[in-house]
């Protein structure tokens, strides 16, 4: 539930690192995942066929078209990138990737029902070994790992990697700082201050939160108040099945009688159950409304077109935040390179890559961050360093079912127009959640 419905969930860290910053690690010969040409480096002559589906003009496609020439360099091979979009490989992948027209690498949304599914069908290969080969679990803090890892189940968070993002992504709020300054308010640092904010705005005639109900901002918003309830267990709970969700809880009590009080007290449009997510954007962009709780996806839109000086910061007074690694480099069990994959996937998480990522508006997960120039970027970056350090990110709301996307956004739109309540709202959501998740608990 980030940038589509149907990926970046979010198309859209933790204690081991704490910080983005890292050190360089040697591109070595790697032995690991088996096959191919396990063991040697020299690709003179050989051709890696690697397939992802960012457009040109994203930080993520600018870092690696970036990468291509040093990578060809140090190996000696060639790189051809076969353009797809992220529907053709979504759809054709499980078929695709069983034939010898299998790439060597892809790009691969992250989740139980993507990448959990090719490592479970066999269809990605296991890539513990050039993990350990290269350090790259030293460069992933533990909820990035735990998006690349999964069980022989398909369920993230199991003990075998079979991917690697190279980018990040989060929640937090964004602010209009000139709509701040002309009413007389300052950014909030706690709850009750962002509370206090978004009365004072109203008091103005101002609907302060941008937001959209037809899509996912809503309950991007919704699971975000939970998290302010909750701590890591209720977050594996949730996302990872460890022990049953309690729809009664007072995490999942206090998102939906809040965010039916926003509502009712005029801090989110009444008509909001038919907005779209681009509508909220705009309306942060054009000025009509000064607060949106939103992903880092939008921070490059927002730094070209918004005509104010704007901010990010985490949700205030919450430790926890809807988030997770990119989307991963996964290596087809029938790669016929895979040693020239993992170098190509090293490349990519190198400080010189990492800081194109983060200078163009992305979010890397090992950049220097002296090496990041761009004073806003670098706002971006601190950010998710900020979460990273408290172990915050915690995935997005639909991620745990089939389907529950949809089931958010329909059971959200009861409450927001009131035709339901919160109580009503909760069991629903319950339901389907428990419905959803039995194969998997």
């Amino acid at each position: 539930m980030a940038r589509t419905p149907s990926h970046r969930r979010a198309t859209r860290a933790f204690a081991a690192v704490g910080s983005i910053a890292v050190a360089a690690l040697t591109l070595a010969a790697c032995s690991g995942g088996g096959g191919g040409d396990a063991g040697s480096t020299d690709g003179e002559g050989k051709t890696l066929t690697l397939w992802h589906y960012e457009g040109d003009d994203s930080a993520m496609a600018k870092a690696w078209n970036a990468a291509v020439p040093i990578f060809e360099e140090k190996t000696g091979a060639t790189v051809k990138i076969e353009e797809k979009s992220f529907e053709q490989i979504q759809k054709t992948a499980s078929q695709v990737l069983d034939t010898d027209a299998a790439p060597d690498l892809m790009e691969f949304n992250k989740g139980n029902a993507t990448a959990g599914f090719l490592a479970s069908t066999g269809l990605i290969a296991d890539i513990s070994d050039a993990v350990t080969q290269y350090g790259w679990d030293a460069k992933l803090a533990p909820s990035l790992q735990t998006t690349a890892k999964y069980s022989s189940d398909g369920v993230m968070g199991g003990d075998t990697w079979y991917g690697v993002p190279n980018y990040g992504e989060f929640v937090g709020v964004y602010y209009n700082l000139d709509a701040f300054n002309a009413a007389g308010l300052e950014v909030p640092t706690t709850y009750d201050e962002f509370v206090k904010v978004l009365d004072a705005f109203v008091a103005k005639g101002v609907t302060p939160l941008a937001e959209a109900g037809a899509e996912y901002p809503l309950g991007q918003l919704w699971y975000q108040l939970a998290l302010s309830k909750a701590d890591r267990s209720w977050v594996d709970d949730y996302q990872l099945y460890k022990n049953p969700v309690d729809w009664n809880g007072s995490e999942v009590e206090y998102a939906s009688k809040t965010l039916s009080d926003y509502v009712s007290k005029g801090y989110i449009a009444k008509d909001v159950s038919s907005v779209k997510a681009e509508d909220a954007g705009v309306s942060f962009i054009n000025g009509t409304s000064p607060i949106f709780v939103s992903g880092s996806w939008w921070y490059g839109r927002f730094a070209e077109e918004a005509g104010f000086d704007w901010s990010l910061a985490a949700f205030p007074g919450s430790k926890l935040s809807p988030g997770s690694s990119g989307n991963l480099w996964v290596v087809p069990e029938r790669s016929k390179n895979k040693d020239l994959a993992y170098e190509f996937i090293d490349v990519t998480m190198s400080p010189e890559i990492q800081a194109i990522i983060g200078n163009s508006g992305g979010v890397p997960v090992a950049a220097d961050t002296a090496d990041i120039t761009d004073a806003k970027s670098k706002q971006l970056i601190d950010t998710f360093n900020g979460v990273l350090a408290d172990d915050g990110l915690s995935f997005y709301p639909d991620w745990p079912a089939p389907g529950f996307y949809d089931v958010l956004v329909q059971e959200l739109q009861g409450l927001v127009t009131g035709s339901q309540d919160a109580a009503t709202t909760d069991a629903n959501l319950g339901k389907k959640y428990d419905e959803g998740t039995a194969d998997f608990r």
